[in-house]
């Protein structure tokens, strides 16, 4: 299994009855596909609509529907759509219990970057600063290293999208959680050694595995 379906594979194990999760743009879409049938949730996506999704079929596409990466997809019966300013209200007011995000950079305080490379163009943040003040908990989910550089740090070196905002992240390698605002590492992936983990990890963490 490739290094991105495992981690949306595992994010969705994160999920329980009731939850009402908003899914970031890029490999946090993916989580969409591994939400178990028994798991009653609701998704949200910020360009306007919630319910649940499927990636639409290339003979069923309604170009008017598309999620917050620009995938086409099919929300089934029950999902509504609404205007940005409801989208944001949604997300400003509290009422999301998870969003889950890309990054560019995380570190062991809990900030995030994801928005900004210097010298480079982008669009902006998007409503990742939104997400990350105004929801209840944030999953990062990302691959573990970028063209073998690691990306969780003892301090972000990007500008911010949120200081100390971070519940968990989820790479292919393992999962961290910040316990007492500190970077514990709480689980590996598979086959995946300590020593890999301390190899490609240079911020400070602890080690609290569970079984």
């Amino acid at each position: 299994m490739a290094a991105k379906e495992i981690i949306a594979q595992r994010v969705a194990k994160e999920f329980k009855n009731g939850d009402f999760i908003n899914l970031g743009i890029g490999l946090p879409t993916l989580v969409a596909n591994y939400i178990p049938e028994e798991v009653k949730i609701v998704l949200h996506s910020e360009n306007g609509f919630a319910g649940l999704w499927d990636k639409a079929e290339e003979h069923n596409i309604d170009k008017d529907v598309i999620d917050a990466g620009g995938t086409h997809v099919k929300l089934q019966d029950g999902g509504v759509f609404f205007d940005s300013a409801t989208s944001f209200e949604i997300i400003r007011g509290g009422h999301i219990d998870i969003t889950v995000l890309g990054a560019l950079e995380v570190d062991s305080s809990g900030s995030l970057a994801s928005w900004n490379i210097p010298g480079k163009y982008v669009p902006g943040m998007g409503g990742s600063m939104d997400l990350v003040s105004g929801v209840k908990k944030v999953i990062v989910a990302m691959q573990h290293t970028a063209k073998g550089l690691p990306k969780i740090l003892e301090q972000c070196t990007l500008p911010l999208t949120g200081k100390s905002v971070i519940s968990m992240i989820i790479t292919e390698l393992g999962v961290f959680e910040y316990i007492d605002e500190k970077l514990h590492l709480t689980e590996l992936m598979g086959d995946t050694s300590l020593d890999q983990i301390k190899e490609l990890t240079p911020a400070t963490y602890t080690v609290a595995l569970r079984n």
